[in-house]
């Protein structure tokens, strides 16, 4: 993927951010003004308390003044409490705001990404980017940076306060605070190193966990259950000391930096104590130099705990930045080229030769030619790995050929917007993917808009509805994830009844009734057969039976064409073909 991708050597990543809060700037605004307005408040109550404190020697008239003071402190108090309350909701607002986008956007990015995108990285490790990555991006904009805003315009302002209240004092503070820095510069690579490692690992725990959930019988089949979990665990124990080498950074920048901090003051405080003896300062003047101080201390601290949080999210927005970045290998050209509106399926391989790009030394088309005309019915047959399934994912421009050519209609495919191109193919795969839902949705899926009467008149064409009127719900049963409660046969037909509503052009059947009873496939190859009449259909079958009744089949072998005809003449010519059937045939009971 991006691997190759220097890693941050600063914060800058979180610039990426920067496109997703621009909308809502009226959002920060506010954040920004209520952080001010409780910044202000907290600085402003030091001042009366030490407007009391100094009031010293009063007569009653004056005491009675300084009810103001208390008037002025409970007013303060006020805003600051509703200041707070505003900052806090609209900079947790904007956190979940902003996660929710990037979520959208990356995978929106995702799912148009090529399937070789998918080879080499694992699903699991994409989905931990979307929930743990974007966590942490929620914790920062939500609330880290609100966090980190705050006790800078509390340090800034407490310093400034400060030189007003003792210059003196106020260099010794600064001086302290300079030290407290250098820790934090010291730390801050090593604490961002230490996340970008943490969060990888905890990507390849959700991608492990993930692979093998979604295994479960084949585990159990095996009884591998130990393996795994053994696997699983040791998964986990690598994110834990990952985790724990970066909280421990983290730990030592904390407290290297709030002893410092407190250390300094403590120094300071004495001196000031020396200083009021001494008559240089009044109490209050003390007392409100040391609330500012610790303000100021508070605010170096927190600032040293948020900057470790500000270098896990940078790592977490670079990783989300990879995904979001990535480029599909297969794009719309600049100018696409039209279909025909009302297109014939036509097809033609014109010397294609394809190397999976996992695979660059196998040739899994190697000079491999076929034309089919729109209307004819076409079948793919050869041993494994004779290319059969690639010429779908071909056809379908999941992947491009490194040599030769492929018209749809006379035109080019890799002129053509592949969804363009996908919208007039319908597909039934081998395993045929189900989703949780309803039936009826999964029906649906060729064709959205389909209404109930077309998706039942595609249920009925399948071979169907039978079994789906004997569940309890009918057409709305839910089916789990994966179809779980259906049996291979069932998925099998609904996968059917999909491509028979999505009523396109070209159809491509990969193994179509490989998962069918002799009653069903009957029934099932009527309804192809047809389904098939005036569209073009390609077909690859193991089973040869289903297949004698075409005109044409196509005979594969080492990603080549080696033979082609009817069965009867394909039989008669001897050959590949005529090698597998009697194989087939012989193995089949009389």
């Amino acid at each position: 993927m991006a691997a190759g991708r220097p890693k941050a050597k600063s914060l800058g990543p979180l610039k990426a951010l920067l496109p997703f809060l621009r909308p809502y700037r009226g959002r920060i605004l506010v954040a920004v003004i209520a952080l001010l307005a409780s910044s202000t408040a907290t600085l402003i109550l030091p001042q009366f308390a030490r407007g009391l404190i100094d009031a010293r020697g009063l007569s009653q008239a004056q005491a009675h003044a300084l009810t103001g003071f208390y008037a002025a402190f409970i007013v303060a108090a006020a805003a600051l409490g509703v200041a707070s309350a505003i900052r806090f909701y609209a900079v947790t607002w904007l956190g979940e705001r902003v996660v929710a986008d990037i979520r959208k956007a990356v995978f929106n990015n995702v799912l148009g990404l090529s399937p070789q995108f998918f080879e080499v990285t694992r699903t699991g490790e994409v989905l931990s980017r979307m929930t743990a990555d974007t966590t942490l991006i929620q914790t920062v904009v939500g609330s880290s940076a609100s966090l980190a805003l705050r006790n800078l315009v509390t340090l800034t302002g407490g310093l400034a306060l400060m030189f007003f209240t003792s210059v003196k004092l106020t260099l010794l503070v600064v001086g302290a605070v300079m030290v407290v820095m250098l820790p934090l510069l010291l730390f801050g690579r090593w604490v961002r190193k230490l996340s970008r490692a943490s969060q990888d690992s905890i990507a390849d725990t959700a991608a492990r966990g993930a692979e093998t959930l979604n295994a479960v019988p084949t585990v159990q089949a095996f009884t591998q259950e130990n393996y795994e979990r053994r696997a699983f665990g040791d998964a986990v124990e690598r994110a834990f000391i990952f985790a724990r080498s970066r909280t421990k950074a983290r730990a030592i920048l904390t407290a290297i930096a709030i002893f410092t901090v407190f250390a300094g003051l403590a120094t300071v405080g004495l001196i000031g104590l020396h200083d009021f003896i001494g008559g240089r300062i009044s109490a209050g003047q003390l007392v409100a130099f040391i609330f500012y101080g610790a303000l100021t201390g508070g605010g170096v601290g927190a600032l040293s705990e948020v900057w470790g949080d500000l270098q896990r999210a940078a790592g977490a927005s670079e990783r989300l930045m990879e995904l979001l970045h990535e480029v599909p290998a297969i794009r719309p050209p600049a100018r696409p080229l039209q279909l025909p509106a009302r297109p014939s399926g036509a097809v033609r391989f014109e010397d294609v030769t394809f190397r999976y790009p996992t695979r660059p030394d196998f040739k899994a088309l190697n000079g491999f030619s076929l034309d089919v005309a729109g209307g004819e019915a076409v079948a793919l047959v050869g041993p494994s790995g004779a290319g059969k399934s690639t010429v779908f994912q071909l056809m379908l421009r999941f992947f491009d050929a490194q040599a030769g050519g492929i018209r749809f209609d006379g035109v080019d495919i890799t002129q053509v917007d592949p969804v363009a191109l996908r919208q007039k193919i319908a597909v039934v795969s081998q395993e045929p993917v189900i989703f949780s839902g309803s039936i009826a949705a999964n029906i649906r899926y060729g064709r959205e808009e389909a209404t109930e009467e077309q998706v039942r008149a595609a249920a009925d064409a399948a071979a169907a509805t039978e079994f789906i009127e004997k569940l309890p719900y009918g057409f709305d049963t839910l089916v789990g994830e994966r179809g779980v409660t259906l049996s291979g046969g069932q998925r099998q037909r609904l996968a059917i009844a999909r491509a028979i509503l999505r009523d396109a052009p070209l159809l491509l059947l990969d193994e179509a009734t490989s998962a069918l009873d002799a009653e069903n496939e009957r029934l099932v190859q009527t309804a192809l057969g047809n389904l098939m009449v005036g569209r073009t259909t390609l077909v690859i079958a193991h089973r040869f039976s289903t297949i004698q009744r075409l005109k044409r089949i196509v005979v594969m072998d080492e990603g080549k064409v080696v033979a082609q005809g009817s069965h009867a003449e394909l039989m008669a010519g001897g050959g590949l073909y005529a090698r597998l059937a009697s194989l087939q045939f012989a193995d089949s009971p009389s």
